[in-house]
């Protein structure tokens, strides 16, 4: 039977139309593009970015931030599914559970194209080099990221092999497994958190609040990806999403964004109130420093789309119309993306503890290796969507939905 459903998925994969084949072929030129660029900076060296010892995290710590928000987010359809037995919600877990999987993935890529010499992983292999655990909170991320991936693909595939054999799953077999992974998938980003607010030098980052602000703005921007994919997913694969499932997500990012907005205005108050020589990288970030005012458009921008994008959700009207909650969903995301990313990783290391001053942006080099990881996750969330939605289709084939029910 195990082989039957690998041949099956198999089979997904290698059909389907034009626009599918073309859309492979997009995403494999985009890797190749990206793999292109990483040769050069594996070869030469990080010296190709514009990274430098006063900024050594860059646009690949920023995307791994932002994309280690987006996996833990699928606990915003765990919890309601599994613990409070929404049907419509688990009609559509195993998709957000793929985009986990997807964004844990693309998170360690930015990590690896983020080392100078990735050959040197292997020291971390318990055994053959040195762990570190639990003594490093890198050697802790490793262990969350590692062990949420895991939990998720597990999850995922017990309740979809069992699907493809028209069965239901043992919901004792698989439960406790999906608390671990609700409680696992706080966990990596609060991991995350605390890789910067562990670093008493920076005073950007050394706060108690970026941990529940990490989680606040991770739950506004990953449920705006679900919506957005959501809807792609309905279109392409004819896959039945219910109105209540886009409904319930839009309440999360709404309530999310506002938590969000109100962590960036408390922090804004205690660093400009009384302004000392720790705030200097406030300024920097929202009104430069010393002439320097590279990232002031970025986080004004950022805080322009988010209030936006809570306006829109706020107001009921507003938010049950799918043209302006897409809006929204775009405006969150990329909100989200420049705040705990540009707007977060580079502040910390401007000005440096010696007080140098030294702006950074992202190169084409770091661009372009950017651009092939992105599509690197684009094409491993299609092919386990391809492969999945079928079999989860025909397991809906005997609900019936009205019109009024789905998106």
């Amino acid at each position: 039977m195990l082989f039957r459903f690998i041949k099956y998925a198999f089979g997904q994969l290698i059909r389907g139309p034009l626009a599918y084949w073309l859309w492979l072929a997009l995403l494999g030129c985009g890797i190749v593009f990206g793999g292109w660029h990483y040769y050069g900076q594996l070869r030469d060296g990080l010296i190709v970015t514009n990274m430098s010892d006063q900024v050594a995290w860059g646009f690949y710590i920023s995307n791994f931030t932002f994309l280690v928000g987006v996996a833990a987010a699928a606990v915003m359809l765990a919890i309601p599914a599994y613990i409070f037995d929404r049907r419509d919600i688990k009609d559509v877990v195993l998709m957000g559970d793929t985009m986990a999987v997807t964004a844990v993935i693309m998170a360690m890529l930015f990590i690896m194209v983020d080392l100078g010499r990735p050959d040197r992983i292997w020291h971390l292999i318990p055994g053959i080099g040195r762990f570190h655990f639990p003594a490093s909170m890198l050697a802790w991320d490793v262990v969350v990221l590692s062990g949420y991936l895991m939990l998720n693909l597990g999850i995922s595939f017990y309740i979809l092999y069992n699907h493809f054999q028209d069965k239901q799953p043992v919901v004792s077999r698989y439960f406790p497994f999906v608390i671990l992974a609700i409680f696992w998938a706080i966990s990596i980003h609060t991991v995350t958190a605390f890789l910067y607010s562990s670093n008493p030098g920076r005073p950007y980052w050394h706060t108690a609040l970026l941990a529940p602000r990490f989680i606040a703005s991770a739950f506004a921007s990953g449920p705006a990806l679900m919506i957005i994919g959501f809807q792609i997913i309905k279109r392409v694969i004819g896959y039945p999403i219910s109105k209540s499932v886009i409904s319930l997500l839009a309440i999360i990012i709404a309530f999310a964004l506002q938590v969000t907005l109100f962590f960036i205005g408390t922090e804004i108050f205690t660093e400009f109130y009384n302004e000392g020589a720790h705030a200097a990288s406030f300024r920097y970030l929202y009104f430069g420093l010393d002439g320097a005012t590279a990232l002031q458009p970025w986080i004004w921008t950022s805080l322009i789309m988010l209030v936006i994008a809570t306006l829109i959700l706020m107001i009921h009207r507003l938010r049950n119309n799918m043209f302006l909650l897409n809006v929204a969903c775009v405006l969150t995301i990329i909100g989200v993306w420049i705040e705990k990313g540009m707007g977060l990783v580079i502040p910390g290391s401007v000005p440096t503890p010696l007080g140098e001053i030294l702006e950074y942006l992202p190169n084409a080099t770091e661009v372009s290796i950017s651009i092939g990881i992105w599509c690197i996750g684009f094409l491993v969330f299609t092919l386990l969507a391809k492969a999945a939605a079928p079999i989860e289709c025909k397991m809906l084939e005997n609900r019936h939905f009205s019109k009024e029910e789905l998106i």
